[in-house]
């Protein structure tokens, strides 16, 4: 099943880049892997996939020493400063920077480990209440106060549009997105490169893509409904 669900995202992936007039390898597909058991994940691994996303430090924490080590974890889900220190070493990326406070606790451990975490700051696109997310109009002073930190490099940005039953009514925020993208590697900030731009799940990637997303982040559309424990 998991096979034949990646070769149908991969179907529309490429559609939507064509639609958009843009190459197949712009777009990394990074399979969302929360609340999966480690099989699933060995079966997309044997399909070729090597980008893995988990909401939870423990999940990337138990899974990781269990599957190969080619595969690249990114942290997607909301980071509590108290978890950093056990991601820091495992994963790629962190997706969900949110505030200051968190990038000073993610450049601390950083530093303490010897690398440099590339971040994308968590944009609330369309204001929801119910998410995280830095507002727009905040986000270029967040990222000019993180680029000052060592042991980070600020490398995009990140949002979670609405839940909707029709994808077009997100294009909106995934443009808006983009375009402070463009706006804010217009200024040229020093330890800032904005090559990323995380956005679109299974129900409306094809927008995201067509608006510019260079990641998308799918589950259900690989592995089926959530599986809560």
């Amino acid at each position: 099943m998991i096979r034949e669900n990646l070769r149908s995202v991969e179907e529309r992936i490429r559609a939507a880049c064509a639609r958009a007039g843009r190459d197949r390898s712009e777009v990394r597909l990074i399979c969302v892997t929360k609340t999966k058991p480690v099989e699933m994940l060995e079966e997309a691994y044997a399909a070729g996939e090597r980008l893995f996303g988990e909401n939870r430090v423990q999940e990337i924490v138990r899974k990781k020493p269990l599957l190969p080590a080619d595969i690249d974890w990114h942290m997607i889900g909301h980071l509590q400063k108290n978890k950093v220190r056990q991601v820091i070493d495992k994963a790629v990326m962190i997706h969900s920077v949110d505030s200051l406070a968190l990038a000073e606790t993610i450049s601390k451990e950083a530093v303490r480990a010897g690398l440099v975490m590339p971040v994308l700051i968590e944009v609330n696109a369309a204001g929801e209440e119910s998410k995280f997310g830095v507002a727009p109009e905040e986000t270029e002073d967040l990222v000019r106060a993180m680029a000052a930190l060592p042991g980070i490099r600020v490398s995009g940005l990140m949002t979670i549009a609405p839940y909707t039953e029709d994808p077009e009514t997100n294009r909106p925020y995934f443009r808006h997105l983009r375009n402070l993208s463009v706006d804010i590697k217009s200024k040229s900030i020093d330890n800032v490169n904005m090559s990323v731009l995380s956005m679109g799940m299974t129900g409306d990637f094809e927008v995201a893509i067509e608006e510019g997303a260079t990641h998308i982040r799918v589950g259900t559309g690989i592995f089926g409904e959530r599986i809560y424990q």
